[in-house]
């Protein structure tokens, strides 16, 4: 079943606090689903459908659908891909209302990374003292042992790409200096300096080659979507962002066979526009997941926008910032200077994209005439194991 045509994305809400001690994380939660139900013009009561994924406290969905006092919810999908899990739950979300599951779908995510609060998803490895069994991920045993962290898988990919293709530092910056270009413009954003390729090359090594201002920012927060039937958008006096076409898949190790070299956006994208029916040249805006500059270089090869081993030549003198390159991106400056609620920046991907279609982003960058919209995901780590999702969106006149 296609759910081109058969959902619209009417409600988004970005959390504006990047710091919160204050607040639990079912209460970043529910004040994140408020502001997408006010901004679609529903409430509480009209939810039928809840999605979340590990970030969510206690039981998860039954937690926070007890929590937020939702009384009419008659499916529900707690779906796990790490960052990118809000994006396929919006496919979910789209699915399961041309099913006949729900009508009002709810997404939500939120955590407080800077303020004590766990990686969701994350796995301990360890043993029993008896058997040395682990009762945490499968691999731990074959990769912990090794002290893998975030930043040196990632590291590897970027190495690994440079050796392939000759990609460099400077080019790998141009990522991170288009983001800032784009932060700059933003209230809420947590760096809102305008950075240089120099001040990015000469930042400090995390992870060879990857430098500090490759990374992205950890920040407390979370955000919110409402997907709905078309009757019910209908009846909605707000902008409609229409579902064309989505793709999901995992990439995995599969026992060591593991190219570095690319992303699942190379399945997960192809899928999203063969069903929206258009091409990568159609887009007119693109929210890529950004976790860490290598990681918008390899997506943006994988889904097309340029052949492999040219992104670093695609992305250079500026082809990413709004008003000025050929694919503007993460207007909102995303996961590397705006925000990256509880380390997954999956769903204010989506929430730039629809901000972007209604014509609803900051004058400075808003891209003119935004009527077609890509927003692609990935979740885990694209040095070992992730999910990839991507979603196609289009503003409906």
């Amino acid at each position: 079943m296609s759910i081109k045509g058969q959902a619209y994305l009417m409600g988004a809400y970005e959390h504006p606090t990047r710091d919160a001690p204050d607040k639990t994380t079912a209460q970043l939660h529910a004040e994140s689903a408020k502001g997408a139900l006010d901004d679609a013009g529903l409430s509480f009561d009209d939810v039928d459908g809840y999605f979340c994924a590990g970030d969510a406290p206690g039981f998860g969905a039954m937690s926070m659908i007890d929590y937020m006092g939702l009384k009419n919810v008659r499916h529900m999908d707690t779906t796990e891909t790490g960052g990118s899990s809000y994006i396929l739950h919006v496919a979910h979300a789209a699915q399961a209302i041309a099913a006949g599951k729900c009508k009002v779908a709810l997404i939500t995510l939120a955590g407080r990374p800077r303020n004590g609060g766990n990686r969701p998803g994350a796995s301990m490895a360890g043993g029993g003292k008896a058997t040395g069994l682990s009762d945490g991920a499968p691999e731990a045993g074959f990769e912990s042992i090794y002290g893998g962290s975030t930043h040196n898988t990632y590291g590897m990919c970027a190495m690994r790409h440079m050796h392939e293709y000759g990609t460099t530092s400077e080019q790998l910056a141009w990522i991170k200096v288009a983001a800032s270009h784009h932060a700059q413009w933003n209230e809420h954003a947590f760096l809102k300096n305008v950075v240089t390729v120099e001040d990015v090359v000469n930042s400090r090594m995390i992870s060879d080659p990857l430098h500090l201002l490759d990374c992205c920012v950890v920040t407390d927060g979370g955000g919110a979507l409402v997907v709905v039937s078309p009757e019910i958008a209908k009846s909605l006096n707000r902008p409609k962002v229409k579902l064309l076409g989505a793709g999901e898949a995992p990439k995995v190790q599969q026992g060591g066979k593991l190219d570095l070299t690319y992303s699942g956006a190379v399945w997960s994208g192809p899928r999203a526009f063969a069903e929206a029916g258009v091409t990568p040249a159609d887009i007119k805006y693109a929210s890529i997941y950004d976790s860490f500059t290598i990681t918008v270089l390899m997506q943006i090869e994988d889904l097309g926008f340029c052949k492999k081993g040219e992104g670093g030549k695609f992305v250079a003198d500026g082809n990413l910032i709004s008003g000025v390159g050929k694919l503007p991106f993460n207007t909102d400056g995303g996961g590397l200077c705006n925000n990256h609620p509880t380390n997954r920046g999956g769903i204010t991907k989506v929430i730039e994209a629809v901000r972007q279609l209604r014509g609803e982003a900051h004058p400075k960058v808003q891209v003119p005439n935004c009527d077609l919209a890509i927003a692609h995901g990935t979740g885990g780590s694209l040095g070992v194991r992730h999910g990839a999702a991507t979603l196609i969106l289009e503003r409906e006149a």
